[in-house]
């Protein structure tokens, strides 16, 4: 019983109760040393790469955020690399066991994890494509928000909510406007390959959006209309704050023409009122205040002028007359008792 663990032959392997333990002898034991050591090392290479991209050596916060963004992928995937070279450094001595281990390695991996293999397919179709950039607002696999993190796995987001016109899209949003909801969501980078991703401030950070307000129809148009246009121009984007660079190299990249981005009413007939819709160009991160002044200011600028909004109510001009009849009571029959000549009344079956 003294000898129940020995180390014996030429590779020092392990034998317990004279059984020798397959793959375990100094060697490996020495390369398993040596793996830790190796794990520690990069990760602490990896945080203190990150820390440096993290100091304000790169100017003011948020001035260069694209640049700390791309530093730490390049921190990721230099760091992957490492890993993965020293770790077959380690474990591989022999090129024809090396190419060996890595075909089955492969195959596995595929087959096992085809989810994980496509996600981190999708991280470097996403880093080559330049589809978003970290800080943009995108849509991706049903999500809304911005991007705060991009790793190989999956993309993080700060959820936004949903305008009123999109609330019934899943999931459901208790937020009406495109602020945020306080949720912070992984989306899979697979999601890359099946779905599309909608960027609202890639190479053009605004959009154009739309308010709509119903007005009777025998108010002064003229004036509900100059009353939305001001509105819109006093608080929306002019053409002068747009970025001539940022349409020119629409232009460059995309067939496409320049559109039309000062304010513009347009009129619609319903069964019930005029609708006008103003439609304006407006930064992408500043939806809901603008729409909250202009809404302040168009109604101010109706009261002023005496127009009202119209809305769906109805109201009763007259009622038909009415005919009250008393119709005359019924009297119960009463039936005779025989004997002393008291009356009852008949009670009814």
């Amino acid at each position: 019983m003294g000898n129940w663990f020995q180390i014996v032959g030429e590779h020092r392997t392990v034998q317990i109760f004279d059984i020798p333990l397959v793959g375990v002898n100094a060697d490996n034991g020495k390369k398993l040393l040596f793996t830790l050591v190796l794990v520690a090392f990069i990760w602490v290479l990896r945080r203190v790469l990150k820390f440096l991209t993290g100091l304000h050596l790169w100017g003011k916060k948020g001035k260069h955020e694209k640049v700390r963004f791309w530093l730490r992928q390049a921190i990721q995937i230099f760091t992957a690399i490492l890993l993965i070279v020293g770790l077959a450094s380690i474990w591989f001595d022999d090129q024809g066991r090396l190419a060996t281990a890595l075909g089955l390695f492969s195959a596995g991996l595929a087959f096992a994890l085809q989810k994980v293999v496509t996600a981190i397919a999708g991280y470097f179709v996403i880093l080559r494509s330049d589809a978003f950039n970290i800080g943009d607002r995108i849509v991706m696999g049903g999500v809304r928000g911005d991007v705060v993190g991009l790793g190989f796995v999956h993309t993080t987001i700060m959820e936004m909510g949903q305008p009123p016109g999109e609330l019934s899209d899943a999931p459901s949003m208790w937020v009406k406007s495109r602020q945020y909801t306080g949720r912070i969501v992984a989306v899979s980078n697979s999601t890359f390959f099946d779905e599309p991703v909608y960027n609202y401030s890639r190479e053009f950070p605004y959009i154009w959006e739309e308010m709509s307000i119903p007005i009777p129809f025998d108010a002064d148009r003229e004036k509900a209309e100059h009353t939305l246009l001001e509105s819109a121009k006093r608080h929306s984007c002019q053409i002068a704050e747009l970025s001539e660079e940022a349409l020119a190299e629409m232009e460059r990249r995309y067939f496409m023409r320049r559109a039309d981005v000062a304010p513009k009413v347009f009129w619609r007939l319903t069964d019930n009122w005029l609708e006008m819709t103003v439609r304006f160009v407006t930064q992408d991160h500043a939806i809901r205040e603008v729409k909250d002044k202009m809404s302040r200011d168009i109604l101010a600028g109706l009261d002023g002028v005496g127009i009202q909004i119209a809305s769906s109510t109805m109201g009763i001009v007259s009622l038909p007359p009415l005919k009250l009849q008393r119709q005359p009571r019924a009297v119960a029959p009463v039936k005779e008792l025989a004997g002393d000549g008291n009356q009852l009344p008949k009670t009814p079956r």
